[in-house]
C-alpha cells in the first residue's frame, strides 16, 4: 500500500501552517494469503470435442501412439492427440430384443426393434506371439449390448474396420451385459501365449440369465480344441454363483496388478446386514479355475459405501487403490451427492484377501477370538476347512481341494482424503517431483484436482468446470506427457491441462496459486514444473509453489533493502542491494542492475550485497506533472531474466520551489528532502554549495548548519492594520515582515491584493525596527471594490519585491465587505457585528452603509422605527396556553435580548423562543395561560421604541369534547374515531394530538370546529380506556365515556367461493365479535392479466406488484355474521387475492375457507323470445316461465336470484347450469315502464337483466270467428267439432301434468330441506366424534398392516395357511437337495422364454381353473419378489399377448375380470406399487371413512342376526321397521386404580354387541387382532356393593314367543342410563353372535337350541320376499320405500359426503404427481393402443379403468380389511358397496342415466356421479398429457421395492407350491418347451429336467 501523506509541518510560528505534499512512495507487493480451494473461471475454456452417441460411455488411450478411441450409443470414434476425428464407425441401432436370441429372424421375434447399441467394453489388445509365429496384429476389442453383448475385434488405425466379428453366435459367446445400465468391466490378460479377458458383468432380468458373474473369454479362436474368439469354455475359468439376482454385482472396474486381477465392485451384503457394500475381488492371473478367488469389504470411514470409479497407481513409490466412493440413499445401491476419496494401500489389500484365505483353509473361517471372519460366499456348496497350516503356502492360488469363494467378513477401512458434497464419479492419479497428485471428477461436470500428502490426507487446491451438468465418465485418461487428462463427459472429450503454471507472469502469483505442479524458476524468470527448471537441484533456484500446511512457505527472490533509498536526479551514485535467496552462480557467471528502461549495468556481487552505479542525470525520465520526484524501478538481472526488484527515488529540489509560489522559500527547506534555498538567487538546490550568490538556508534535516529551516527565510508574517477594510472607502494597509534584511539591493517593494482575479498594485514603504528586528510595510490607500452581491469577500494580500515575491503565511488575506447586502431595515443594519462599523443611514433613501460613508442628513439613526407586524400564526390557543405563536413582520429587534419580555398577545405574556428568532422578522413564542376566554392583537415592544400591534385578532378558546363514535374496537386497532365537541379548532393542526389512554390515535382528515377523526393504533390488551386530545399542553377528556378495546373479530366461514365478474353476490361470513368493527370491508386484488406478479407473504397479507384493489362495505347483521357483496372486477384482470378488512385486522378468504376465490364470466340469459326479443313471450297461467342461459349455477344459486315480472315477484322454484324456471303470479302483473305489458327481469348479484315483455294468454279457448262459421259447409262442422274436442283433451291433459309436475317440484324442495337440516345436525355430530379420530391418526392411530399381512390378504384374498405364512415342510435328509432344486427353479423362472411358455401351457390346460390361475400367478408374485423389473417386463409381454388376443374379438372386453394369470399378476403388481401410495396418501382418507361409516351406523340399532341397520345407504340392508330406541351411558370400569371409561350405547343392543362398543373405546386406535375377543369376556352388571349380574345374550330369562326366542338386549334387563358395568374374563362359552373378521365370512346363527328360531329387532318372516310371477302394480308398491326411509338413506349419504369426496380425491388427484406405477402402466396401455390402431379412445378408457380403479381401488374400497387391521361387520360391508359402486359408476364412459325403474342406490348418488366422472376423466387426460420416459424412474422404483419388501416374501415355499403345478402337468410343460426352438437352443427342457430329479427324484432321461 502506499504510504499515507505526513500531515501538516508546523512552521515559523505557532499561528499558521504550511502544507508540504509528500511524494507517494513505491508500491509494495501485496503477499496473497494462499486459498485452499480456488475454482477456475466459468469461461476457462478447454480443447474439447463434442460427439454424437450421448452418453459417452468408454475412452481409451493407446500409449504407444497417443491415439484415443472413444465407445458412445452406437458410435465408434478414433481421435488424434489433439481431438481430431481420424476414423469412426456407426455400431447401430440394430433391430434386436433383449428377449430373444441372436440371430435375429423377426417372425421368430415377435418384440424386435431397432434398437440401440450402447458400448459396454472397450479395450487394447496387444498382439501375441504364438509358439513359432511373429507378434500378431494389435486390436481394439468392442462390446455392445447388441446380440446379447457379443463382441469384435476392430482396427487400431481405421474403426470402421472389422477384424473378427461372428455372423452366428452361440451363448458362451454372449459377454456384455444386454442393458445399458448394467455395468460391464473387463481386463486383457496374456497367459503363456494366450491373449484371455476377464468380464464382470451385471445381472439382466431379460435374455439368458445364467451367465456368472465373472467370467474368462478367449480373444483367439482355436483349433484344437475347436473354440469360438470370446467364447466362455468349459476349461475357462468363471465365477459359480447360486442365485443370479441376490448377486447382482454392479462392477466398477478390473484391474491387472502383478499375478493378480482385482475386480471393484458394490452389491448388497447378503451374509451380513443385507446393506450395500462396496467389495475387493481377487483372482490369480493363471487361475483358469478360479480356485483363488477370494474378495474383502472396503469400508471408507463417513458412512461412504458405494464405489464410483477407482484407479491403480502408485503413493510414495508403493501401488495404491485410489477408490471415489459415495454415501448409499437408504439401503439402495442409488448413490447420493456426498462422496469422498478413499486409499488402499495394495499391500495391505492383498494382506487382508491372503488372511481370509488362510482362515478359510486352515481355521474353519475363525479369527482368534472365536468369530467368523472368513466364510464361503455366493451360496455354493462349498465351506471352510481345517487343512494344514501351509496350505497357503502350498497352494497360493487354490487347488480343487482348497475351498471357494472366499469372502472376508472383515472390512479394510480407510479413512477419506477428501470429502465432497457433489457425488464424485471418477479418479485418476499421477506423481509429480514425488507428490501424488489425484484429478478427481464429479456429477456436476468439475474437475478437482488435490494433492496427497504422504499419509494420504488430501488437500483441494484448484477445481475446474469442464461440462457443466454433465456427470465425469470414470475413465480419466493422462496423456503420454502427463501434462493433460483426456474427460469424457456425456457428449464430450476434453483436454484439460494437469497444471497452468506458464499462465503465471511473475514469482508471486506463480507461488501465490499453491499448484504443486508449479514452481519459480529464478535464472529463467518463469513459472515451471521442476523438471522444466534445469537448476532445479540447487538451492534458490526452484521456489515451489504448494506447500503443505505444516510447512512454511516459499518466498521469492526479494531486494530487502536499497542504499540511497532516495538520491537527488542531479548526482549519479553508487547505489547498494541487499537480496534475500539470491541463488548462487557460477564464476564466470554475473549479475546486472537495470534502472527502469535504461540499458543495464555491470553489477558487483559480495554475499548478498549488490552494487551498482545509478545512471546519469541527463538519462533519467522527468519527474510526473505537479510532482518533485519520480520513482524508479531498479532490477537485479540475470542475463536478461529479471530476478527482483525494487524502487528507488529522484527528487528534484527545483520542482519543490516552483510547486511552492506563495512560500518557496519555506517549502524548500522545509521539504522532506535534502533541499537548501538559495536566497539571493531564489533557488532552491540539493547542494549545499550551490547556490551562486554565497548566502543559503539550509534545510531543517540538516542538525549542524546555520540558518537552517523556515524560520530563517524571509517572509510577511501578519497584518498591522485590520484585516476588515470597508467597500468604497479608502483604507490604509500595513504588512509585518521578518528576515528582511538578509535581502540586499534598492528595489522596490509592492503589495498585491487580488479580488475577483484582478491584482491591484499598491506602492509600499517600509520601516524597520532594530530592536525587534520586523520590518513594517505601509501599502497606499486604495478604494476596493467586488461585484458579488454578498456581505464579505476575502481576498489574498502579499509582497513583491521587484518581480520577486516574498514568502507569505497561507492565512494573509483581508476581509472586503458591504453593508447594503443583506440588511433590509435598521434593526438588520444595527444587529450586524460592531466591528464592521454599519450603520443605518436616514434620508431620502434610507439604507445600511459604512458610518463613515453616511453624510446625508440627518445622519446615523440611534434608534429604529417601532416593529411591523404582518402575521400572526395561529389566530387562537387554549386558554392554558402551550402553543407556540409565530409572529412575522420587520424590525423586531436587532438581537433575542431586544424583544425579551416585550411580547404580548390578547394582553397575556408570551415567552419569545431564541431558537425560533430570526433577527428583526421572526419571533417565535410561548403562549401563556389565560384566566378567562379573551381576544385581542399581539403586541411587540423592542426595548424602549414604541410597541408594534398587530392587525389580526388572536382568541384565547376553551375547547370541550362532548362525546365520541364509536365506542368499541378491535386491540388491532383501525377504527375511525370521531371525537365531536366545541371550538376544537384551536391552535394549529400540528398542536393537536389525541390518544386513546396511553396509546395514540392519529388525526386523518381536517379538523373543524366540532369534529376530529382519528384512526386508533393497536393495543396490548383489551381495556376501557379514556379519550384524550391534548391541544399544545391543553389537555381535553370525554367525560362520563369511554372507548372499549375489544378482542380483534375472528372469522371462521365465508362461503360462496365464487362470484362473477359483475359481483353482488352475498358472502356469508361467519365468527366472533365482528359487531366490534363498524365498518367492514371486502376487498378483491386485481392485477392485469399480461403481468406477471412478484408475491411474497407477510403477516398473512399478500404483496403485489401492479395490482389494484376494488372494495365493498360488508353489513355487521350480528357479533357472529356478516354480509358481504363481492366487487365488481374487469375481466381483463386477474384475481390474486380477496381479504375481509376489519379496521386493521386483515383476513384472507384462502386462510378461512381452505381454497382460494374465484371469480368467473359473468352468466349469460338469453331474451324470453331469442328469434324476435321485441315480441311479446306469450304466457299460459298455472304454468312456469323457462328462461334459457348459460353458466347459471356456476356461481350462483337458486336463492340468490330474484326474478321479477311487472311489479310482482316470479318465484324462482328451479335453476340449473343452463336454464330457469321461475312461477309468475296468477295474474298478469302491472308495468313498470312506458311499455303496457310487464317485463321480466332478473336480478343476479349486480346483474340485472331485461329479458323481453311477457303477455299472458286467457283461460278460455280462442272462439272460432263468426265469418269463419258462417262460410263452413254443414259437412264441415262435425270435423271442427272433433277436432276442438281432442284439443280441449290436450289442454286438460297439459294442465294437469304440468299441476302435477309443480307439485312434485315444491314436495322435492321440501324434502330436500328437511334432509338437509337433518344431515347437518347428523354430520355436525359425526365431525365432533372425528375430530377426536383426527388427533388419533395424528400420532399412531391408523392401524395399517405391516406389508407381508397385507401382501398375503390381496394376494391370498379369504385364504387360510397362504403361503406366506407357510414353512417348507420337509424332512431333513431332503431339504438341501430340493433346497438347490427349488433354486435351479428360481433360475428358470428367471428365464423370460421358460416363464412365458411355461405360463401359456397352464392355461391351455382344461381343468386348470380360474382360482389355479389366481393362485399360480400370486405364487409367481412371490417367488420373484426379489426381481420387480423382470416380473414387470414378464407382465408386460403377457399382457401384449392378451391384447393381440382381445383386439381380434372385442376389445373393450379386456381386463375385464380375472380370467388369466397375467390379470391377477397385473392385480398383484398395483398393489405392491401402490402399498407406500395407500400409506402415506390414501390411507388417512379412507381409514377416516371407514371409521365414519361405522361411527353412523353404531349410533343407530342394528340387527344382530339379519345384519340390517336403520342408519345405512344400502335399501337391502335397510331396518324398515320404527324401532323404539334411546343412547344410554355405560360406566365401564377395566381396572382398581383406572379411570373410569364412559361408552355411549343403545338399550337395544345385543349384549355382544354392548361388548364390541365397550372393546371400540377402550381399544381405540389400537388394531383390531391385538384387542380381546367379544366371545371371550362377560358383560357383568354391577349395582351397589353386592348387586353383580352377568349379561348375556342368551340365559334363562330370554323371551321365547311359539317358536322364536328374542336376544337378551339391554332393554330386556332394564339397564338404566348410567350403569356401572365392568368386562371380566368369560368363565365358559357364551352363545353371541360370531364377530366378522372379513367380509362373506359370516354365517347368521338362526337355529337355536331345540330349534327355536333367534331374532333381535325384526323377525326375517316380516319382511317378505317378492313373488316371483307378481303383478306389476304389486312389485311396485313392495319395491317402493316409505318417504322417512328414503330421508334415512338420504341423511346417511349426506352426512358422510365428505368422507366420500375425500377419498375419491385422494384416489383421482392430479395436484400431486399420480403414482409412478400408474403413469408407467397407463403409458403402456397408450403404447399398446396405438401398436394395435386403436383410435377409439373409450375402449382406452375402459382398458384403464379396468386395470386401476375396478381391479384395485375398488377392491381396497370394498375390503379395507385388506389395509388396516379392522373389523368390518355386514352393516359396514353393505355401505362400502354402495360406494364401491358409486366409483365402478363414476369410471364407466357410458352416459349415467337414471329413472323410476332404477336401484334407489343408483339414485342416491346420481347428481355426484356427472363430478365423479369428471374427477376421472381429467385424471386420465392429466396422466396422458403429462410428459412420458417415466420408464428409467419406474425401474428404479422397481429395484427399490425389491429390496425393500422382498425379505419378507417366503420365495421356497412359493416355489415349491408352484412346483406342484409344474408336476401336475409335467408332460405338457415339457413337450411345450421342446417344441420351441429358442428353448432347445437354452435347453431348458433338459433344465426342467435336472429340477425334478432334485426335488422329488422324478425319473428323468438324464
Amino acid at each position: 500500500m502506499p504510504a499515507t501523506s505526513p500531515p501538516l509541518l508546523p512552521l515559523a510560528t505557532w499561528w499558521w501552517c504550511l502544507v508540504l505534499l509528500l511524494p507517494p512512495q513505491p508500491q509494495a507487493l501485496t503477499q496473497l494469503q494462499p486459498n485452499p480451494e480456488k475454482a477456475s473461471p466459468a469461461g476457462q475454456a478447454f480443447p474439447h470435442l463434442s460427439l454424437d452417441g450421448s452418453p459417452l460411455s468408454h475412452l481409451v488411450l493407446d500409449s504407444r501412439s497417443g491415439q484415443l478411441y472413444v465407445g458412445a450409443v452406437n458410435h465408434l470414434y478414433h481421435l488424434s492427440p489433439d481431438l481430431q476425428v481420424l476414423s469412426s464407425s456407426q455400431t447401430g441401432p440394430k433391430l434386436d430384443s433383449a428377449e430373444c436370441l441372436p440371430p435375429i429372424v423377426p417372425k421368430d421375434c415377435s418384440t424386435a426393434r431397432l434398437t440401440p447399441n450402447t458400448n459396454k467394453i472397450l479395450l487394447l489388445e496387444e498382439g501375441l506371439a504364438s509358439a513359432g509365429s511373429e507378434v500378431g496384429a494389435r486390436s481394439l476389442i468392442v462390446c455392445g449390448t447388441l446380440f446379447q453383448g457379443i463382441c469384435e475385434k476392430r482396427s487400431l488405425g481405421n474403426v470402421s474396420e472389422v477384424l473378427y466379428q461372428t455372423s452366428n453366435p452361440v451363448d458362451t459367446q454372449y459377454v456384455a451385459a444386454n442393458a445399458p445400465r448394467v455395468s460391464t468391466v473387463g481386463v486383457v490378460l496374456n497367459q503363456k501365449g494366450v491373449g484371455l479377458m476377464l468380464v464382470g458383468r451385471g445381472y439382466t432380468s431379460k435374455g439368458p440369465s445364467d451367465i456368472p458373474p465373472i467370467t474368462t473369454r478367449r480373444l483367439a479362436p482355436s483349433s484344437s480344441p475347436a473354440r469360438q474368439a470370446f467364447s466362455q469354455d468349459e476349461e475357462l475359468g468363471k465365477l459359480v454363483v447360486g442365485s443370479y439376482s441376490e448377486y447382482n454385482n454392479n462392477f466398477i472396474s478390473a484391474h491387472h496388478h502383478g499375478d493378480h486381477v482385482y475386480f471393484l465392485f458394490s452389491r448388497r451384503d447378503m451374509w451380513h446386514r443385507k446393506e450395500y457394500r462396496t467389495y475387493v475381488s481377487r483372482l490369480c492371473a493363471g487361475d483358469r479355475s478360479f480356485y483363488s478367488y477370494v474378495e474383502v469389504p472396503l469400508e471408507c470411514s463417513g458412512g461412504y459405501n458405494l464405489a464410483q470409479g477407482a484407479t491403480l497407481a502408485k503413493h510414495q513409490g508403493r501401488p495404491a487403490l485410489f477408490v471415489a466412493m459415495a454415501a448409499g440413499q437408504a439401503s439402495t445401491p442409488t448413490a447420493t451427492g456426498r462422496s469422498a476419496l478413499c486409499v488402499y494401500e495394495m499391500s495391505e489389500l492383498d494382506a487382508a484377501l491372503q488372511r481370509a484365505q488362510e482362515l478359510c483353509y486352515t481355521e474353519g473361517g475363525r479369527g482368534r477370538t472365536g468369530h467368523e471372519e472368513a466364510y464361503i460366499e455366493y451360496e455354493v456348496s462349498s465351506k471352510c476347512l481345517r487343512l494344514p497350516k501351509d496350505s497357503l503356502k502350498k497352494y497360493p492360488c487354490g487347488g480343487e481341494h482348497t475351498p471357494s469363494p472366499i469372502a472376508s467378513a472383515v472390512p479394510l477401512s480407510a479413512t477419506p482424503s477428501l470429502t465432497r458434497e457433489t457425488q464424485l464419479t471418477a479418479v485418476t492419479t499421477t506423481t509429480e517431483a514425488g507428490h501424488t497428485i489425484a484429478l478427481l471428477g464429479d456429477k456436476n461436470g468439475w474437475l478437482h484436482k488435490v494433492f496427497l500428502q504422504p499419509d494420504t490426507t488430501g488437500t483441494l487446491y484448484l477445481s475446474v468446470i469442464v461440462d457443466q451438468d454433465s456427470p465425469v465418465n470414470a475413465d480419466l485418461l493422462l496423456d503420454q506427457s502427463g501434462q493433460n487428462v483426456y474427460v469424457l463427459t456425456d457428449s464430450k472429450v476434453s483436454k484439460v491441462a494437469v497444471s497452468q503454471c506458464e499462465q503465471q507472469p511473475d514469482c508471486q502469483s506463480c507461488l501465490s496459486v499453491r499448484d504443486p505442479y508449479c514452481g519459480w524458476c529464478v535464472l529463467e524468470g518463469r513459472c515451471s514444473r521442476r523438471m522444466e527448471c534445469s537448476r532445479e537441484g540447487q538451492a534458490n533456484h526452484w521456489l515451489w509453489s504448494f506447500h503443505p500446511a505444516n510447512q512454511p512457505a516459499n518466498q521469492c527472490v526479494t531486494v530487502q533493502s536499497v542504499e540511497p533509498a532516495i538520491q537527488s536526479r542531479e548526482e549519479e551514485t553508487q547505489v547498494s542491494l541487499v537480496v534475500s535467496q539470491l541463488p548462487t552462480l557460477s564464476e564466470e557467471e554475473s549479475l546486472s542492475c537495470s534502472f527502469g528502461t535504461l540499458v543495464p549495468q555491470p553489477a558487483v556481487v559480495t554475499g548478498t550485497t549488490i552494487t551498482c552505479q545509478s545512471p546519469l542525470p541527463e538519462l533519467l525520465p522527468p519527474s510526473p506533472p505537479g510532482s518533485d520526484h519520480m520513482s524508479l524501478r531498479v532490477s537485479v538481472m540475470f542475463r536478461d531474466v529479471t530476478i527482483s526488484s525494487s524502487d528507488i527515488i529522484f527528487y528534484d529540489c527545483r520542482a519543490v520551489g516552483r510547486l511552492n509560489t506563495t512560500s518557496s522559500c519555506m517549502a524548500c527547506v522545509g521539504s522532506v528532502w535534502p533541499c537548501n534555498w538559495c536566497v539571493l538567487d531564489g533557488l532552491c538546490t540539493h547542494n549545499n554549495n550551490s547556490c551562486p550568490k554565497q548566502h543559503t538556508i539550509h534545510n531543517s534535516l540538516e542538525q549542524q548548519l546555520e540558518p537552517r529551516g523556515p524560520d530563517s527565510c524571509p517572509f510577511v508574517w501578519a497584518l498591522q492594520s485590520s484585516p476588515l477594510v470597508p467597500m468604497d472607502f479608502l483604507s490604509p494597509l500595513t504588512l509585518l515582515g521578518r528576515n528582511l534584511d538578509v535581502l540586499q539591493g534598492e528595489e522596490l517593494y509592492t503589495c498585491v491584493v487580488v479580488v475577483v482575479g484582478e491584482e491591484f498594485k499598491l506602492n509600499a514603504t517600509l520601516k524597520k525596527d532594530p530592536e525587534t528586528k520586523v520590518t513594517t510595510f505601509t501599502c497606499s490607500v486604495h478604494q476596493f471594490q467586488y461585484p458579488l452581491k454578498q456581505l464579505e469577500y476575502s481576498a489574498p494580500i502579499y509582497l513583491q519585491r521587484g518581480s520577486h515575491r516574498i514568502d507569505s503565511a497561507p492565512n494573509l488575506r483581508l476581509q472586503l465587505y458591504d453593508c447594503s447586502v443583506g440588511q433590509s431595515d435598521c434593526s438588520q443594519c444595527r444587529g450586524v457585528s460592531s466591528g464592521y462599523g454599519c450603520v443605518w443611514c436616514g434620508g431620502e433613501t434610507p439604507g445600511c452603509v459604512y458610518n463613515l460613508s453616511c453624510t446625508s442628513s440627518p445622519g446615523p439613526a440611534d434608534t429604529c422605527p417601532s416593529p411591523q407586524i404582518t402575521q400572526i400564526q395561529p389566530v387562537s390557543g387554549p386558554v392554558e396556553g402551550g402553543v407556540l405563536i409565530t409572529i412575522r413582520g420587520s424590525n423586531l429587534g436587532m438581537q433575542y435580548q431586544d424583544i425579551q419580555g416585550g411580547v404580548t398577545v390578547a394582553g397575556v405574556s408570551c415567552l419569545p423562543q431564541s431558537h425560533g428568532y430570526l433577527i428583526s422578522t421572526r419571533i417565535v413564542c410561548e403562549l401563556q395561560p389565560s384566566k378567562q376566554e379573551t381576544e385581542g392583537p399581539v403586541i411587540v415592544t423592542v426595548r424602549d421604541s414604541e410597541p408594534g400591534q398587530s392587525l389580526q385578532t388572536f382568541t384565547y378558546q376553551d375547547p370541550q369534547l362532548t362525546g365520541v363514535v364509536p365506542d368499541k374496537g378491535p386491540v388491532s386497532g383501525g377504527t375511525s374515531l370521531t371525537v365531536q365537541g366545541t371550538r376544537l379548532l384551536t391552535g394549529q393542526r400540528k398542536d393537536l394530538t389525541a390518544y386513546v389512554g396511553q396509546q395514540p390515535c392519529y388525526i386523518v382528515e381536517e379538523v373543524n370546529g366540532t369534529h376530529l377523526v382519528c384512526r386508533t393504533s393497536p393495543s396490548n390488551q383489551t381495556a376501557e380506556l379514556t379519550v384524550r386530545v391534548l391541544f399544545g399542553k391543553a389537555e381535553r377528556s370525554v367525560p362520563g365515556q369511554v372507548f372499549h378495546y375489544m378482542e380483534d373479530p375472528v372469522i371462521t366461514k365465508a362461503f360462496p367461493a365464487e362470484s362473477f365478474y359483475e359481483g353482488g353476490r352475498r358472502i356469508k361470513v361467519s365468527g366472533r365479535s365482528l359487531y366490534v368493527v363498524q365498518q367492514p370491508m371486502i376487498t378483491v386484488w386485481v392485477e392485469p392479466k399480461e403481468n406477471t406478479p412478484m408475491r411474497r407473504r407477510r403477516n398473512n397479507q399478500l404483496v403485489l406488484n401492479s395490482t389494484v384493489s376494488t372494495q365493498e362495505h360488508c353489513k355487521v347483521v350480528s357479533s357472529s355474521e356478516m354480509t358481504c357483496l363481492t366487487p365488481r372486477v374487469t375481466p381483463d384482470t386477474k384475481v390474486m387475492g380477496v381479504w375481509f378488512e376489519l379496521d386493521n385486522v386483515k383476513v384472507s378468504f384462502e386462510s378461512v375457507a381452505g381454497k382460494t376465490f374465484s371469480y368467473y364470466p359473468n352468466p349469460e340469459l338469453f331474451p324470453l323470445n331469442r328469434d324476435d326479443p321485441d315480441t311479446p313471450y306469450r304466457f299460459k297461467p298455472g304454468g312456469v316461465i323457462a328462461v334459457e342461459g348459460k353458466d347459471l349455477t356456476r356461481a350462483m344459486t337458486r336463492g340468490e336470484v330474484v326474478a321479477r315480472l311487472g311489479d310482482q315477484e316470479c318465484e324462482v322454484k328451479t335453476l340449473d347450469s343452463t336454464r330457469l324456471y321461475c312461477e309468475p303470479p296468477e295474474k298478469q302483473p302491472a308495468s313498470l315502464g312506458n311499455n303496457n305489458l310487464p317485463s321480466l327481469r332478473v336480478v343476479m348479484g349486480k346483474l340485472n337483466i331485461d329479458l323481453g315483455t311477457v303477455q299472458y294468454d286467457t283461460d278460455g279457448l280462442s272462439p272460432v270467428p263468426l265469418a269463419a262459421q258462417v262460410g263452413l259447409a254443414a259437412g264441415a262442422a262435425v270435423a271442427v267439432l272433433v277436432v276442438l274436442v281432442v284439443i280441449l283433451m290436450y289442454r286438460r291433459k297439459s294442465k294437469r301434468a304440468l299441476r302435477d309436475y309443480q307439485k312434485v317440484l315444491v314436495q322435492l324442495e321440501t324434502l330436500e330441506i328437511n334432509v338437509g337440516d337433518q344431515c347437518r345436525k347428523e354430520f355436525t355430530d359425526l365431525m365432533t366424534e372425528m375430530m377426536d379420530l383426527s388427533s388419533d391418526v395424528g400420532g399412531p392411530g391408523i392401524p395399517l398392516l405391516d406389508y407381508k399381512t397385507y401382501a398375503e390378504r390381496v394376494f391370498f384374498p379369504g385364504q387360510r395357511g397362504a403361503p406366506l405364512s407357510q414353512d417348507l415342510d420337509l424332512p431333513e435328509s431332503r431339504r438341501q437337495t430340493v433346497e438347490q432344486g427349488l433354486g435351479q427353479l428360481k433360475s428358470l423362472l428367471n428365464n423370460k422364454l421358460f416363464l412365458i411358455r411355461f405360463i401359456h401351457t397352464l392355461e391351455a390346460q382344461q381343468n386348470f381353473s380360474q382360482r389355479d390361475r389366481g393362485y399360480v400367478a400370486s405364487l409367481l408374485t412371490m417367488a420373484l419378489h426379489d426381481q420387480l423389473e423382470y416380473f414387470t417386463d414378464v407382465m408386460k409381454t403377457l399382457l401384449g399377448d392378451l391384447v393381440q388376443q382381445y383386439v381380434a374379438k372385442n376389445p373393450k372386453l379386456m381386463l375385464r375380470r380375472t380370467e388369466t394369470v397375467v390379470e391377477k399378476m397385473l392385480t398383484n403388481w398395483m398393489s405392491i406399487c401402490l402399498y407406500s401410495f395407500l400409506k402415506e396418501v390414501a390411507g388417512e382418507p379412507l381409514y377416516m371413512l371407514y371409521r365414519a361409516i361405522k361411527y353412523q351406523v353404531d349410533k343407530g340399532p342394528v340387527d344382530a342376526v339379519t345384519g340390517k341397520a336403520k342408519r345405512t345407504l344400502n335399501d337391502s340392508h335397510l331396518l324398515r321397521e320404527d324401532i323404539d330406541y334411546c343412547s344410554i351411558t355405560l360406566v365401564v370400569k377395566s381396572g382398581v386404580d383406572v379411570q373410569p371409561c364412559p361408552v355411549k350405547v343403545l338399550d337395544t343392543d345385543t349384549i355382544t354387541q354392548v361388548k364390541d362398543k365397550i372393546l371400540d373405546q377402550i381399544y381405540k386406535g389400537a388394531p383390531f387382532s391385538q384387542r380381546p375377543a367379544a366371545d371371550s369376556l362377560d358383560l357383568e352388571w354391577r349395582s351397589g356393593q353386592a348387586g353383580h349380574l352377568t349379561l348375556s345374550d342368551d340365559d334363562v330369562t330370554a323371551v321365547v314367543q311359539g317358536r322364536w326366542k328374542k336376544l337378551n338386549t339391554l332393554q330386556h334387563y332394564k339397564v338404566p342410563d348410567g350403569a356401572t358395568v365392568a368386562l371380566i374374563p368369560g368363565s365358559a362359552a357364551v352363545m353371541g353372535i360370531p364377530q366378522v373378521y372379513q367380509t362373506g365370512e359370516k354365517i347368521p346363527v338362526l337355529e337355536g337350541e331345540e330349534g327355536l328360531r333367534l331374532w333381535h329387532l325384526v323377525k326375517s318372516s316380516e319382511e317378505p320376499e317378492i313373488p316371483k310371477h307378481s303383478s306389476m302394480r304389486e312389485r311396485e308398491r313392495a319395491k317402493a320405500i316409505p318417504e322417512i326411509y328414503l330421508t334415512r338413506l338420504l341423511s346417511m349419504k349426506g352426512t358422510l359426503q365428505k368422507f366420500v369426496d375425500d377419498v375419491f380425491v385422494a384416489i383421482l388427484n392430479t395436484k400431486r404427481p399420480p403414482p409412478i406405477a400408474v403413469r408407467f402402466f397407463f403409458d403402456f396401455l397408450d403404447d399398446m393402443a396405438e401398436k394395435h390402431g386403436i383410435d377409439d379412445p373409450d375402449t382406452v378408457h375402459i382398458w384403464k379403468t379396468n386395470s386401476l380403479p375396478l381391479r384395485f381401488w375398488v377392491n381396497i374400497l370394498k375390503n379395507p380389511q385388506f389395509v388396516f387391521d379392522v373389523q368390518v361387520t355386514d352393516s359396514v360391508d353393505a355401505v362400502l358397496s354402495v360406494i364401491a359402486q358409486t366409483f365402478i359408476d363414476s369410471c364407466t364412459t357410458s352416459e349415467h342415466k337414471v329413472g323410476r325403474d332404477s336401484p334407489v342406490n343408483k339414485l342416491l348418488y346420481a347428481r355426484e356421479i356427472p363430478r365423479y366422472k369428471q374427477l376421472v376423466e381429467r385424471y386420465y387426460s392429466d396422466i396422458h398429457s403429462a410428459a412420458s420416459g417415466c420408464y428409467q424412474e419406474m425401474n428404479s422404483t422397481l429395484t427399490e421395492l425389491s429390496g425393500s419388501f422382498a425379505s419378507e416374501m417366503n420365495s421356497l415355499v412359493a416355489l415349491h407350491e408352484l412346483y406342484k403345478y409344474i408336476n401336475k402337468y409335467y408332460d405338457q410343460i415339457i413337450t411345450s418347451l421342446e417344441e420351441d426352438s429358442a428353448g432347445q437352443k437354452m435347453q431348458l427342457a433338459y433344465r426342467l429336467q435336472q429340477v425334478a430329479a432334485l426335488v422329488e427324484n422324478k425319473v428323468t432321461d438324464l
